[in-house]
């Protein structure tokens, strides 16, 4: 067999680099969105948790969601309730939270006929509730195992039944306030960034003389 001649090589091979440079442009570029929302349907075990502690106040009843030791969760406390200061924890790097009176250590869940209770235990779905901030700026709980039902309270303070919840309803919209009492940090109470100075080796003492000169 005769040897293929130079140039032929040369063609063969400016052809490959065509093809794969059309491939790789080819390929659509990463979307994410999608990213975003399928990492936010699953449980983060890697990053630090976020906790933040405040009080729920209903739009509807005008008072705060407490969780009470015989694990009711109503929304009939007054600011500064002992039972109305609840933790909220993290459950991914997006916007789905366990809630929990910090009173009590019970956790507001909803079981399958739609109804608030409290549970010891709040590593399930149900207790799970996803953060969606509204046009009005008023904040909207989803239940992640339960798609569509909102955790939702009547006007006399009573959990209202997630299977009878839509997000546009007054119900459903709550305001986020920190405990009677707490003031937020004032940004001149933040502590500043400490540099640490290390002391100089040879090398670097040499780079530093040579850069200067």
């Amino acid at each position: 067999m005769h040897p293929i001649p130079l140039r032929l090589s040369y063609l063969f091979l400016h052809l490959f680099a065509l093809c794969y440079h059309a491939q790789v442009t080819n390929q659509s570029p990463p979307n994410f969105t999608q990213h975003v929302s399928e990492q936010s349907k699953v449980t983060d075990r890697v990053s630090r948790r976020l906790i933040r502690i405040y009080q729920l106040y209903s739009r509807t009843s005008g008072k705060h969601v407490q969780v009470l030791p015989n694990k009711k969760i109503n929304a009939m406390a007054e600011d500064g309730d002992a039972h109305a200061k609840l933790v909220v924890e993290t459950d991914t790097f997006g916007s789905r939270v366990r809630i929990k009176g910090a009173e009590t250590g019970l956790y507001i869940c909803m079981n399958k006929r739609g109804k608030l209770i409290g549970k010891k235990n709040g590593q399930g779905r149900d207790c799970i509730f996803t953060e969606i901030v509204l046009e009005n700026n008023y904040t909207a709980l989803r239940n992640a195992r339960y798609d569509g039902w909102y955790m939702a309270f009547t006007r006399r303070g009573r959990p209202r039944k997630g299977s009878r919840t839509r997000q546009h309803q007054r119900e459903v919209h709550f305001m986020k306030r920190l405990p009677k009492g707490q003031q937020p940090t004032h940004p001149s109470q933040h502590r500043p960034f400490d540099f640490i100075h290390y002391p100089f080796s040879q090398r670097t003492k040499r780079t530093r003389y040579s850069s200067e000169h």
